[in-house]
């Protein structure tokens, strides 16, 4: 529905197409995203004992969730698209999400939610590589 939504707006406005698959699938993993981080800071917000790299991991969940929801509306704003800004905001999310990931995946073992939102991180990487490939090949 979101890339349908998306190709019909940019048609509207006049706009070169963008890879509607990759946008969809990147609004779907930042949404993805955004919400497992959610879930998984809340989760370690209510467990007993916390040391250090928890709480590393909690602020880096939190982060990540705002970054994606960040990177998700900027993606729903086709007719803003500037190239250069967007490239350098999916690189950002892109680093956000695989340090995510590789925080939540030390805590995987103890934490399903931190396996989830390990998972998701990683998808919202590939995601925006894949945004950025795609992206490239209409420069």
């Amino acid at each position: 529905m979101t890339a349908k939504m998306m190709d019909t707006s940019m048609t509207m406005k006049g706009m070169q197409a963008m890879d509607a698959p990759a946008m969809g699938a990147l609004v779907e993993a930042c949404s993805a995203c955004e919400q497992a981080c959610t879930i998984c800071a809340d989760s370690m917000m209510s467990m007993d004992m916390m040391g250090a790299d928890m709480m590393q991991c909690l602020s880096m969940c939190l982060d990540c969730a705002d970054m994606s929801n960040t990177m998700m509306r900027l993606m729903l704003r086709p007719s803003g698209y500037d190239m250069p800004s967007m490239m350098a905001m999916m690189t950002a999310c892109k680093t956000m999400a695989t340090a995510c990931a590789d925080c939540c995946t030390m805590h995987a073992e103890m934490s399903e939610q931190c396996a989830l939102c390990a998972q998701a991180c990683m998808q919202l990487a590939e995601a925006c590589e894949g945004m950025m490939t795609a992206m490239k090949a209409m420069s």
